[in-house]
């Protein structure tokens, strides 16, 4: 079967993409109010030393994806165990992304359908992008990236006449324990995600550019997910933390004259986008991990399968958004703190103690 690889170029559009995701909506840095934005730099600054990590580990390693280097540094029978550890996890933040994309749906458009058809939709998209390959789900993400940028900008031009910055102070005005609490938020949701990257990696046709990779990936969308932060603030001032979608509510409000207004439906746009390539590569890497742990011959096989246990696990996650917002901002950054720290930490460690023993003296 050929090896499927992706350009340095469709790796860094997959990966910002990736990390900006549901946050188009969701918002994040939520407990630092109108300080949020220093959350989310700080955020950004906290993923830095991940991402060397993550990066190194896949330098270690070149050509093997996030299973393979479980086997070989931690030998078969507790690779299994942890590759199973992180399938779960990885499934489970694929139905988070699922479940956003359904409570954004039904809350903004289409409140008398039921959730699962709206997310039933959206994962059969996933799984048919899955099935053709990571190549596919790269030139996409090469293509829809500048269109994302193209409407954020253009949305951004459009609110210049409705920003007061004035909401922006008092800058650290409720103390630095709640720009702190946003800050780790912000780490673990979108930033930190990234540990998901490890398993596509060994797709780069360049197996030197991991680095590049990850830290154009965090720069890039760091500064877009800031810049729509301080957007949100400056728009909605403190109600920013009283709407389930706060950057939807933000660009509700853009109207010039009587014929360029209700234009959320671009942010809607974006958030398809973002929601699809996250949930495609997490579908992806979590069957190419069943795969490895069950010895299957092509992953293809069980996507179908495995989106929709995905489906169905978003839609019995949370009774309403309230559950989902709570978990995303209150929950979420504990519960991911293994996966995304801990474990690449100990990895890496025993990874280089095996290195240097094979080294020559």
């Amino acid at each position: 079967m050929r090896k499927e690889q992706i350009t340095v170029k469709e790796g860094i559009c997959i990966l910002i993409i990736f990390i900006m995701g549901s946050t188009f909506i969701v918002g994040v840095g939520g407990d630092a109010k109108n300080s949020a934005w220093i959350s989310v730099i700080l955020g950004a600054i906290l993923a830095v030393p991940m991402m060397l990590v993550y990066g190194r580990i896949a330098l270690l390693f070149p050509g093997k994806d996030l299973y393979d280097i479980l086997e070989t540094v931690l030998g078969k029978t507790f690779a299994r165990i942890v590759s199973v550890i992180y399938i779960w996890y990885i499934f489970h933040l694929g139905a988070l992304v699922i479940r956003n994309f359904g409570e954004f749906i039904n809350v903004t458009t289409l409140p008398e359908t039921p959730m699962i058809v709206s997310m039933f939709y959206l994962g059969i998209v996933c799984v048919v992008s899955v099935k053709s390959g990571i190549e596919v789900i790269g030139r996409i993400s090469a293509y829809v990236l500048p269109i994302i940028v193209l409407i954020l900008v253009t949305v951004q031009i459009l609110g210049i006449s409705i920003l007061n910055f004035r909401y922006l102070k008092p800058i650290i005005g409720n103390g630095f324990t709640p720009i702190l609490k946003g800050a780790f938020s912000a780490f673990s949701f979108p930033f930190a995600e990234s540990v998901v990257f490890m398993g596509i990696l060994f797709s780069v046709k360049n197996q030197k550019s991991q680095y590049k990779i990850l830290f154009s990936g965090l720069v890039f969308a760091a500064v877009v997910i800031t810049i729509l932060t301080v957007r949100n603030t400056v728009v909605l001032g403190e109600g920013m933390n009283i709407h389930y979608f706060p950057s939807l509510e933000a660009v509700g409000r853009i109207a010039i004259g009587e014929f360029i207004e209700r234009i959320e439906v671009s942010v809607s746009i974006v958030f398809v986008f973002g929601v699809f390539v996250k949930t495609s590569i997490c579908l992806l890497t979590v069957c190419r991990g069943i795969a490895k742990v069950f010895n299957l011959d092509d992953y293809r096989s069980i996507v179908i399968q495995t989106g929709l246990l995905m489906i169905y696990l978003a839609q019995i996650l949370y009774s309403n958004t309230m559950e989902m917002r709570y978990w995303a901002f209150k929950i979420y950054k504990y519960y991911a703190f293994p996966f995304q720290v801990i474990i690449p930490l100990l990895l890496l460690l025993i990874a280089e103690l095996k290195v240097r023993k094979k080294q020559p003296a």
